[in-house]
């Protein structure tokens, strides 16, 4: 299994699809990290839509969305369903942010939290407006995660920098 980056380093560049739902309108476009240099962003990886802790972790991080939107930060969702289970989940529970679709792993295996092919570790990366990552919250076995406010104490570091 590849190491995850290091924080201080540029955070591994991607493209993937995604889906988010608002005022109960689709939307599909492709997320590049690079293209959004300017602000931070929250990539928040999950192994799968419509599981316990999965959801109750979305679900947390929409009901403090806040605690990211505070700091300019995006929240990105990422997992390796399709758009189509991307968009029933983000529908079921009205996720205001983009899910993205990594359905090869090769976005999770470059972040280093695939599980030998059997999906990924629920994991959190804070990537800074230039592109540096400059936190990480990797878990062993996925059924934690962190709060949003724990995310929010990050995000402040950032701007207080």
């Amino acid at each position: 299994m590849a190491k995850t980056p290091d924080t201080g380093r540029t955070a591994p560049d991607f493209t993937l699809p995604g889906v988010v739902v608002r005022d109960g309108e689709a939307a599909e476009a492709d997320y590049s990290l690079s293209a959004h240099r300017g602000r931070p962003v929250v990539l928040a990886f999950y192994p799968g839509d419509n599981t316990s802790v999965c959801t109750k972790q979305l679900c947390s991080y929409t009901s403090g969305l806040e605690n990211f939107t505070n700091f300019g930060a995006d929240v990105w969702a990422i997992s390796p369903q399709g758009l189509a289970s991307h968009e029933q989940f983000a529908r079921k529970y009205d996720l205001p942010f983009p899910l993205l679709a990594d359905e090869g792993l090769k976005v999770s295996r470059q972040y280093g939290i695939t599980l030998g092919g059997a999906g990924l570790r629920r994991s959190v990366f804070v990537v800074d407006a230039d592109g540096i990552l400059r936190w990480k919250h990797v878990t062993l076995v996925g059924l934690t995660f962190p709060s949003a406010e724990a995310i929010s104490a990050q995000l402040a570091a950032l701007t207080a920098a």
